[in-house]
């Protein structure tokens, strides 16, 4: 079984049951006007404030795409890239691409042109599909990307090097290709990066697709009846493979092209949303929402939420307690995973599990975990070492880097670059990142990219970059800068170079002062930290 076939099997089982909701709150034309009372008004051509799919509808997207694909010579084995804002057309376009045997290929909005360029060019992608959020960092750099042959275009008015995805769709045939792939065939890439900053292609099996919609199902028991808010994107790992839940029991999804805390509980009660998976900033601005008076929790209908479940980052314990307090009857779970393990739930908490907050958890379903010393062996009791993990969701190997997938896969076991214990219960506990790499709001930023950038500043002698700790975002990035000698520079002065640099990757804090530097020449990261991290964590805020 391939996960393509669980699609088919739900628009066979339930053809008029509604599979997927997209909302977009921000083109209310009245906040008083309930979203189902005006869902079928246009904003602007082809734009819905909400749309729904059936399953049939879904799978007969589906196979449209896969043989539009196929009319433009996509095979088994060839590389589709997905670069979309969360939508209604997502889903079909990925499971579209999975039918035509070729490898779907989702790339991070946040990407600037040059990041698209470097992603397809080491995934060997030959078919970008994309939205209208993307046109002028896809027109920048299509020219130097021969190997793209088609570009498909999703909304009205594709510009003049795309074609129209929703024109063409709906000449092709709505039976799926007859293409022959199982769980060992390659199905997806997905792009990770170290400290370096320079993302790497995490290549998947099928086999790892299926298993993360066994593990995820096992895990929160979705059933028919369940009903999931999806509101991270979906080009990540984390998102996609928690709905991959609802895709194994056949139960409904609301896709919320929004985080707004108002957004989200309306969201909830209005969808009668049963599952919430959230971001540690954005289940703290509910509560700081509620806290405030700026909302209040008895006017929405959130007695069928059964489950509020947080990754992508470390969560505060006193956040858990704030929510338990506020949602007393609601479940709670944290899941731990990576890209390279097919996402969230190699290791999870578990809801039985309240009273370990803090813990990352014990091995999920079909997992294995260890905490092994630096050279391979477990480690005893509560010592810190490296945590490892085993199981069907591992990814094959980094594409086309065979030296960067030779350290991380060891025996059949995946080395996480995270450093962490376990108690006597056998719950494992986070201690620090290996890695360099900064968890602000779920979103990665890598500290190089970010050095490199203020390096070019006349004034910057040296550089580095850590992270601090916050409290809604978990870690904001710290810019410690050494000036060259008989120079001054401002807060200010910087902030304003920084201009440069997409929003997220800007420095939250700028601190002047040295850089210490080992005898070797390597920063030394864990002293900054020492220095840094220590300070109370109002000083951490000030510069937002």
């Amino acid at each position: 079984m391939v996960i393509t076939d669980l699609l088919e099997k739900n628009a066979k089982l339930h053809p008029d049951e509604v599979a997927l909701v997209e909302i977009n709150p921000a083109n209310q034309p009245n906040p008083n006007t309930t979203w189902r009372e005006f869902s079928l008004i246009e904003a602007t051509p082809g734009e819905k404030y909400r749309r729904e799919m059936t399953w049939k509808e879904f799978d007969t997207k589906a196979n449209r795409f896969a043989n539009l694909l196929m009319t433009r010579g996509i095979k088994k084995g060839d590389k589709v890239a997905i670069l979309l804002m969360n939508c209604l057309e997502w889903l079909p376009v990925y499971f579209g691409i999975l039918k035509t045997g070729a490898l779907a290929v989702p790339m991070n909005y946040r990407y600037t042109g040059e990041e698209i360029k470097y992603c397809a060019e080491l995934a060997d992608v030959s078919v970008l599909i994309f939205g209208v959020e993307f046109i002028d960092r896809v027109e920048s750099v299509y020219r130097e990307l021969p190997m793209i042959e088609d570009y498909f275009y999703v909304g009205a008015n594709p510009p003049e090097f795309a074609d129209s995805y929703d024109r063409l769709v709906t000449y092709c045939s709505s039976i799926a290709p007859a293409v022959e792939y199982d769980e060992d065939d390659d199905a997806a890439i997905y792009f990770s990066s170290g400290t370096t900053g320079f993302p790497k292609a995490i290549l998947h099996a099928h086999r790892a697709l299926l298993a993360s919609c066994q593990v995820e199902q096992h895990h929160h028991g979705q059933t028919r009846d369940d009903v999931f808010l999806c509101i991270p994107p979906l080009y990540h790992t984390g998102a996609k493979m928690h709905w991959f839940g609802s895709l194994l029991s056949g139960s409904r999804a609301v896709i919320l092209k929004g985080v707004s805390p108002e957004w989200i509980l309306r969201a909830v009660s209005e969808e009668r949303a049963t599952i919430v998976w959230l971001l540690v900033p954005w289940a703290q601005d509910i509560l700081d929402a509620i806290d405030r008076g700026d909302i209040n929790p008895d006017e929405y209908r959130l007695s069928q939420w059964r489950l509020m479940h947080i990754g992508a980052q470390p969560v505060p314990p006193s956040l858990i307690k704030r929510w338990k307090e506020r949602f007393p009857n609601h479940q709670y779970d944290t899941n731990y995973g990576l890209s390279e393990s097919i996402g969230p739930g190699c290791v999870h908490l578990g809801v039985e599990n309240i009273h370990k907050v803090g813990a990352i958890g014990v091995p999920g379903y079909l997992w294995e975990a260890d905490i092994v010393a630096p050279d391979g062996t477990s480690v005893t009791g509560e010592d810190v070492g490296e945590l490892i993990v085993r199981g069907p969701g591992v990814m094959k190997c980094y594409y086309k880097n065979e030296k960067a997938s030779d350290e991380i896969l060891k025996n059949g076991w995946l080395y996480t670059g995270d450093m962490a214990k376990r108690d006597a219960d056998g719950f494992i506990y986070l201690v620090d990142r290996k890695k360099d790499v900064i968890i602000t709001g779920g979103e990665n930023l890598y500290p190089v990219q970010i050095e490199d950038f203020l390096r070019k500043h006349d004034k910057i002698k040296d550089v580095a970059v850590i992270g601090l700790p916050h409290e809604r975002l978990g870690e904001i990035a710290a810019a410690i800068i050494e000036i060259k000698p008989g120079m001054t520079a401002t807060e200010d002065e910087i902030n304003e170079f920084c201009l440069e640099l997409p929003r997220y990757k800007r420095p939250r804090k700028i601190i002047f002062a040295d850089v210490p530097r080992n005898p070797t020449g390597k920063i030394e990261k864990p002293k900054l930290r020492e220095i840094y991290c220590g300070k109370r964590l109002v000083e951490a805020q000030t510069t937002k």
